[in-house]
């Protein structure tokens, strides 16, 4: 029976770790704060001491961390993955990272012996509680096939994107549309209410309209409500403007609409609301 590792137990890394013990996959997990650990060992899930110890006994370990900075330290730090790996095991990252890094991270993986995949996911809280996230795999496609069991009981869809750097190109457009929308979207909101539109009747139009998407549905009862409870920290999503920016410059593609929509979310950070769920952004609007 393979064994799987799971590295990174935050809101996304705990839940999609526990689906893969509630389908009865062999999982070792390690989290930077060991006390994140204990609902999985009370699950069945065993403990590992550091990365570089569960890569070392595990067929295949997932990673799922907040930036590209903490998904090098966990890949290449002194107990890191690439201290571990070897003999053809699998790494496949998850966290929402640049190109640049899965590449340099590919790379050190390879040369210890190991297969890497580069695995970001379309999805916030809910869905990786519902097991069903989007999941977004490049590189390694034996370890494609191989990972494709534990995808299947993590998400609803896993296509093969190809070489290394589209998993993680891909997730950044994804979440470049996705905050461009919510700014626009809690413009909308704003004005219509300052005008003397009811918001409810809002939402009502928009979701029988063309524009009609889950994302304005659930977001908009959280402006309506003012209750930021985060799925998915407005900090993270920030990160990903801001990366998807930088591909842009590197690819001379003119970003206008993200980048007027990446301010106004730093701003939102600026505010202390960093820590809330993405929709905090409206605070800014407003």
């Amino acid at each position: 029976m393979a064994s799987y590792g799971f590295l990174g137990l935050g809101i996304m890394g705990k839940a999609m770790a526990l689906n893969l013990l509630k389908a009865g996959f062999d999982v070792t997990v390690w989290n930077r704060s060991p006390e994140a650990c204990a609902e999985l060992i009370e699950q069945g899930a065993k403990q590992g001491k550091s990365p570089k110890d569960v890569a070392a006994q595990c067929d295949i370990t997932f990673a799922m961390v907040s930036d590209p900075e903490a998904a090098k330290a966990i890949a290449l730090g002194e107990n890191g993955v690439t201290k571990g790996i070897g003999e053809g095991r699998g790494y496949v990252d998850m966290s929402t990272v640049d190109d640049d890094t899965s590449k340099a991270i590919e790379a050190a993986i390879q040369t210890a012996g190991g297969r890497f995949l580069e695995a970001p996911v379309s999805g916030t809280k809910q869905p990786a509680i519902d097991g069903t996230l989007i999941i977004l795999a490049a590189g390694d496609e034996s370890l494609y096939q191989d990972a494709l069991p534990c995808f299947e009981v993590m998400g609803k869809m896993a296509p093969y994107l190809g070489p290394i750097g589209q998993g993680a190109n891909m997730k950044l457009v994804v979440n470049m549309v996705m905050g461009s929308m919510l700014t626009a979207f809690s413009e909308g909101m704003s004005l219509a209410q300052k005008s003397g539109l009811d918001a409810n009747q809002l939402l009502e139009v928009l979701a029988n309209g063309a524009m009609a998407n889950p994302m304005f549905k659930v977001k908009g009862q959280m402006l309506l409500d003012d209750n930021y409870a985060t799925s998915f920290p407005l900090k993270h999503m920030q990160k990903d403007m801001r990366l998807a920016i930088a591909l842009g410059d590197k690819l001379d593609q003119p970003l206008p609409t993200a980048a007027a929509a990446n301010e106004l979310f730093k701003q939102a950070r600026k505010e202390g609301c960093a820590d809330q769920d993405i929709a905090a952004v409206y605070k800014v609007v407003k």
